[in-house]
């Protein structure tokens, strides 16, 4: 005995289907902006990703396994692999670690330097008063509260 698969078509009669006039529709969506799988802007998971390739050399420059570097910054080899790879889920206190390791502690101290945050000063500067006048003071005499 066969079996009748069901036919996919409408079978509805007598009615016309009313298309939409292109004026009538939305406009489609705008893209969102590109972004990695792990829902960082790409400029972000770009430097990641050189950071961690950076803190990768300089270990084996140093001649340290990857078994000897985790053990000195107190965490699991699969968290060292993932912190080269450039993961974002990698605590920051392991990056500052790491950079302990290989000597590195100063660039750390150094990221954002506020004497040398030439926006931020410039956005202070500009913020500043013209001209800076003396408090009148308060006296009972003068009839202030």
């Amino acid at each position: 005995m066969r079996t009748i698969k069901p036919d996919n078509r409408s079978h509805v009669s007598g009615k016309t289907s009313v298309r939409k006039s292109a004026a009538n529709q939305s406009p489609p969506a705008l893209p969102a902006p590109a972004r990695d799988n792990s829902g960082l802007p790409p400029p972000v998971a770009r430097a990641l990703k050189k950071l961690g390739a950076d803190l990768a050399l300089a270990r084996r420059r140093r001649r340290l396994t990857q078994a000897s570097m985790a053990e000195r910054i107190q965490t699991s080899v699969a968290t060292l692999r993932r912190m080269e790879h450039g993961d974002e889920r990698i605590p920051i206190g392991v990056i500052a670690q790491a950079c302990l390791v290989l000597g590195e502690l100063d660039k750390i101290n150094n990221l954002l330097d506020t004497a040398s945050d030439d926006i931020g000063l410039t956005l202070m500067n500009q913020q500043l008063p013209l001209r800076v006048r003396r408090k009148k003071r308060v006296t009972p005499e003068s009839g202030a509260l």
